[in-house]
């Protein structure tokens, strides 16, 4: 890996249009120190650079399932993505596998090899409703009831533990934490999920998410996890009301958003995610926090040229949303055993290929063969 200092001396030299007497730290002031430096290095190279992130990367892909050193990205762009995402879901069931069948002492390897390449592991949790056991699309009202003093909070409880013992071992092969961007109660601001806007009110998701945080950081005593707090895209419920879910400056490190919708085939696409996007970065900065686009893509990247035309181009077509600081698409689920038609990264021999490769080799995408040491 490269060495650290051109980070730091891009942290000193440009103050990211941000207030310079901020401070800007972990929600976790005992954080690892390695966690530390993950937060403090992605906010310096966001200045130059935007990470590319995929899910479920090394775990399988359109035409294969779990073969060692196997990668769609890889295959096509010649190196691994620079952030791999992860999903939990199950994991409160005390399952072996999660909700897209991945065994999860697999996804423990593969988080490990994705940090020893010096990547970023990003951590989501789609967990089943605890009050009805159904799944986290279920709509039924369920906030209040699994908060301190809530019918269901035990089982809450439970589900936290069993959440919180899987990201407790995600170690090196020496035994050090591997920090982890944590991203719980994602896209509330849809009416999807039984957290959503559907379902519960701003006040309850509030302190749902504080009540998360508080618990794995104060009683569980994890100390290798930055928080992520991502609503839907912003073209659902305007500006003005970007905030009105925020945890608060005390529970958020990674401020993003998820959004497959502008940059899918809509005329002004480009023009609405760059909107979106200074956006985000301008809030982000103005607390603190790191911007990122925490979820997009197209779907079977239906458009041959949508990683430079459309992704691309949304992100260098305004100096302030150059300043996120990664990017990540959805999985590439495996036509066989899921869901055909189901993947947002090109494989070999897919017609975006080219426009991908194109896409890694422009100076502002960063994939893992050009990461720095981001730990350090």
């Amino acid at each position: 890996m490269k060495p650290i200092l051109p980070l730091i001396l891009v942290g000193l030299l440009a103050s990211c249009g941000a207030d310079p007497n901020l401070r800007v730290d972990t929600v976790d002031p005992n954080a690892t120190p390695e966690t530390k430096a993950l937060f403090r290095n992605l906010d310096q190279i966001r200045n130059t650079h935007v990470l590319f992130g995929h899910q479920d990367d090394l775990a399988y892909g359109v035409n294969w399932v779990a073969e060692p050193g196997r990668s769609d990205v890889k295959e096509v762009a010649g190196a691994y993505p620079a952030v791999f995402g992860w999903e939990i879901g199950h994991i409160e069931l005390d399952s072996t596998r999660n909700l897209d069948k991945v065994d999860f002492n697999n996804m423990k390897r593969w988080i490990r090899e994705g940090f020893e390449m010096g990547g970023v592991i990003t951590i989501s949790w789609h967990l089943n409703n605890p009050v009805n056991g159904a799944s986290s699309w279920d709509k039924t009202v369920t906030v209040p009831h699994i908060l301190p003093g809530g019918s269901h909070h035990d089982v809450f409880v439970i589900y936290m533990d069993r959440m919180a013992a899987f990201l407790g071992d995600l170690k090196t092969t020496e035994g050090r934490l591997i920090p982890v961007i944590f991203r719980p109660w994602h896209e509330q601001t849809g009416g999807w999920f039984w957290w959503g806007s559907e379902s519960t009110t701003p006040e309850a998701y509030i302190a749902l998410y504080r009540f998360t945080v508080e618990y794995l950081r104060d009683t569980k005593g994890l100390r290798h996890l930055l928080y992520a707090w991502s609503p839907n895209s912003p073209s659902d419920y305007g500006y003005e009301n970007f905030l009105v879910t925020y945890p608060g400056d005390d529970y958020v490190d990674v401020m993003g958003f998820d959004d497959y919708w502008s940059l899918a085939g809509r005329e002004d696409g480009v023009n609405v995610m760059t909107s979106h996007l200074r956006f985000l970065v301008e809030t982000a900065e103005a607390r603190g926090k790191i911007p990122a686009l925490t979820e997009t893509g197209l779907e079977a990247v239906r458009d041959s040229t949508w990683f430079t035309r459309k992704l691309l181009a949304s992100i260098q077509a305004d100096p302030v949303a150059t300043r996120i600081a990664y990017a990540l698409v959805w999985r590439n689920s495996n036509g066989t055993v899921d869901r055909k038609d189901h993947y947002y990264a090109p494989y070999p021999g897919h017609p975006a290929a080219d426009d991908f490769m194109r896409f890694k080799k422009d100076p502002l995408i960063l994939f893992a063969d050009g990461l720095p040491n981001l730990y350090e």
